[in-house]
């Protein structure tokens, strides 16, 4: 058996409860033996679930560690999670990073608070050779794989709050236009929607909408032809499997570049809220 170890900012979250369960899952369907073990918290109590880091682990039958040097120590690989504090993922990748030697991490979405920070972490895992990469599940969407020629994308969804969910529509359109963005400009702000332009390095041009209606994509490709589809299949157990493969063979299917304008495209469309009409330089 190879064991996970999770590393989180406090462990009573929401993917912290159903990753245990979803890679016992697809461990199993792809003939592999990947178990959650270990989990490390830095908060003991969680502020959205009652567990704290005891009850958490007792909960899902994994030990807790005391330190990240443990956790990396005992673990064939680890997990970085705090989805909802990318401000967080710097100071717990560095830990990781010094700890983990040649073993093979996954860092949650949101990668990082700013393209600045995304940077340095990953100028820190080359320093000490580490390899690990980093994603919104949206990217693995059925419905948006094998598109290509596309010069526009329109895409829509939702989540509690912008900040933390625009972060699924920016990955899906670079993984459909790629790379090469140069300006934003926001054109509605409000609580209940927010419409933002993308501006690229050629032809190609991008609209996110964050409302209250789910993940839809819409696409046109060089020859004038649209393809529009809602993005609903399962996603997630798509990246379980990323995941688990990657832990395997070190394989990744996308670039650091491609990571990194996402980050920076994501900082300058949250910037934009609060100047509305203005393009905004990436």
């Amino acid at each position: 058996m190879k064991k996970i170890g999770f590393v989180d900012l406090y462990i009573a979250e929401w993917h912290a409860n159903q990753y245990p369960g979803w890679i016992k899952q697809i461990s199993e369907e792809m003939g592999l033996d990947y178990q959650v073990c270990y989990a490390y918290a830095e908060e003991y109590q969680s502020p959205l679930y009652p567990e704290n880091t005891d009850q958490w682990c007792e909960k899902y039958n994994v030990e807790k560690c005391e330190t990240i040097k443990e956790l990396c120590e005992k673990s064939d690989n680890i997990i970085i999670l705090a989805p909802s504090n990318p401000e967080s993922h710097l100071r717990l990748a560095s830990e990781v990073f010094k700890y983990a030697g040649g073993k093979r991490i996954y860092i949650d979405k949101t990668f990082a608070p700013d393209y600045a920070t995304a940077a340095e972490i990953y100028r820190l895992a080359e320093e000490q050779n580490i390899k690990f990469f980093s994603t919104s599940a949206l990217r693995y969407g059925e419905e948006i794989q094998g598109l290509e020629n596309v010069t526009k994308v329109y895409t829509r969804g939702n989540g509690s709050n912008m900040e933390e969910y625009i972060i699924h529509q920016v990955e899906m359109i670079v993984k459909i236009l790629g790379v090469g963005a140069t300006e934003v400009c926001a054109e509605v702000n409000d609580p209940e929607e927010y419409i933002c332009h993308v501006k690229y390095n050629d032809e190609r041009v991008a609209r996110v909408r964050w409302c209250k209606d789910g993940f839809l994509v819409t696409a046109t490709k060089e020859d004038g032809s649209v393809y529009e589809t809602k993005v609903a299949s399962a996603f997630f157990m798509k990246l379980m499997a990323k995941i688990l493969n990657f832990f395997e063979t070190g394989e990744i299917d996308f670039t650091k570049e491609q990571t990194l304008e996402v980050m920076k495209l994501r900082e300058k469309i949250i910037e934009a809220k609060g100047k509305l009409g203005e393009w905004i330089k990436l």
